[in-house]
């Protein structure tokens, strides 16, 4: 609706000038931003949740003629959808129908997803957001931000139920207990019914598990800024660069498209290696994966910054510093490495989070529980903010790509002070020295790789003391128990044997 010939009735001409986007277009435009936004955020959260279960009603544990068909069903035609999509939507001139083609098959696609729901069966019971559970630990802890902790832990609030998922208690964090405390002034099941005032001890260890966290996840922050150079200054090159082979023009999307697929193809090996080589068994491998994730970084920081140089050189060899309009005569391929590069680098940091924050201590707790009872265990509401890690991960991400705004502002100040050389950012990209922005960054992710290494050190060694004392508390010294833990992945699932 923002674009001109779908915008006459504003008044404004119905030509691509400039002078024919009038504010009621700029409008429409800024609102469609958010919205995309937000309809994002939700398929990301819930869609491929909302897939795995119906996919896996039966229960079953191993990769079934049913699963197959799922994953045919469900990935092949997105696959074909996206070349198509990919290959013909750069051809579409007028950006009314580049956009109204996606929108018109969102909108089918909306329908159909409504269509059945009918026939949905929803067997799981909502159990509140993870994200309370922190806020009223909190609140009920400075709420009684004067009372003494019991020196005897069983002293505090706890509900003894086997059936009940629960974490014993640890000496970490202690200011955190304060929320369990039972207060003489009031009897057990008054205070049980006011839980912004009264919290379990297994809710305030897992707000503990989230704050230990807070360290780990400010060293990926960076990587979020990294992750933002892809989807700003790597396709501003891209678009000032020759796109084609030959006679044959190729569209620009397609670099886009081997970088999704890179990250794509990246996230399933890394999620192999993990599985096949290394084993869940082993607490450092997803470790190992984030750092390697981060030297990935950095390679394509480094390749992104030769790049720049040498199309800065062309640049200069054709004389067209002043002559932003005009291509580049030097191929967008040259820029394929450095995509592939990032790509790797989210496909294998995407893929080492997850299996970071997969808590075996937690699931060391319900191995002797009765297969019956396992998913009663599991969807209880604490145990889903397990789940809920993944989520807070994608929003450290986030404050690292709205950072990306802050570190260009602050780079592109220290470059010009003293008044010796020009700011490394102009409104020219040929007038610009993006590659030592590049090499900025590159040494920035170097010392971010350090302290990610001594912080995830630091880290495990407490997770490792915390966990054999809580393993002592429950008695688990002497017991041998098999089962079979199974991680879901893409619909296919992948067993491990304890």
């Amino acid at each position: 609706m923002s674009t001109p010939p779908l915008a006459q009735r504003t008044g404004s001409c119905s030509e691509y000038k400039p002078e024919c986007i009038g504010q009621p277009q700029k409008a429409l435009l800024y609102t469609a931003v958010p919205l995309i936004a937000f309809g994002l955020a939700g398929n990301l959260t819930c869609c491929s949740t909302f897939i795995a279960e119906r996919a896996n009603t039966t229960g079953q544990t191993n990769v079934t003629w049913k699963n197959c068909v799922w994953f045919v069903y469900g990935d092949l035609p997105r696959l074909v959808v996206t070349l198509v999509a990919v290959l013909g939507l750069p051809y579409v001139n007028p950006w009314s129908l580049r956009f109204g083609i996606p929108a018109i098959c969102t909108l089918v696609a909306t329908l159909l997803f409504f269509s059945t729901l009918c026939s949905y069966k929803n067997s799981s019971k909502a159990n509140g957001s993870p994200l309370t559970i922190l806020f009223r630990v909190f609140v009920a802890a400075f709420s009684k931000l004067f009372y003494r902790i019991p020196t005897d832990p069983k002293d505090l609030f706890e509900i003894q139920n086997p059936q009940r998922y629960s974490v014993p208690h640890t000496m970490s964090l202690r200011c955190l207990d304060k929320a369990a405390i039972v207060t003489p002034t009031k009897t057990l099941e008054e205070q049980e019914k006011n839980t912004w005032r009264l919290c379990r001890v297994t809710e305030v260890e897992e707000t503990k598990k989230v704050v230990r966290m807070v360290p780990l996840w400010t060293t990926f922050i960076l990587c979020g800024v990294v992750k933002a150079v892809g989807y700003t200054y790597f396709i501003e090159q891209l678009n000032h660069m020759n796109p084609k082979v030959g006679r044959l023009k190729v569209p620009l999307v397609v670099i886009i498209w081997l970088y999704e697929q890179a990250k794509l193809k990246f996230a399933e090996l890394s999620s192999v290696v993990f599985i096949t080589c290394l084993g869940l068994k082993k607490p450092a491998a997803p470790t190992f994966g984030i750092a390697a994730s981060m030297i990935l970084a950095i390679l394509c920081c480094i390749t992104a910054a030769k790049v720049e140089s040498r199309r800065l050189g062309v640049v200069q060899m054709h004389g067209l510093v002043d002559k932003h309009d005009e291509r580049v005569p030097m191929t967008m391929f040259w820029l394929l490495p450095q995509f592939l590069l990032l790509g790797a680098f989210e496909g294998v940091f995407n893929s080492s989070a997850g299996f970071f924050f997969v808590d075996l201590s937690s699931m060391q707790r319900f191995l002797s529980l009765s297969p019956g009872s396992i998913q009663r265990f599991v969807d209880q509401s604490q145990v889903s903010m397990q789940r809920y890690l993944g989520f807070f991960l994608s929003g450290v991400w986030g404050v690292g790509i709205l950072g990306s705004i802050l570190s260009v502002y602050v780079v592109g100040k220290i470059s010009e002070k003293g008044g010796k050389q020009m700011n490394w950012f102009q409104h020219d990209l040929n007038q610009s020295r993006l590659d030592k922005y590049y090499w900025t960054l590159a040494w920035l992710m170097a010392v971010n790789l350090v302290v990610f290494i001594v912080v995830a050190v630091i880290y495990r060694y407490k997770e490792s003391k915390l966990k054999d004392e809580e393993l002592g508390d429950v008695g688990f010294d002497n017991v041998n128990v098999t089962r079979t833990f199974t991680l879901n992945c893409c619909c296919w699932n992948y067993e491990y044997n304890y």
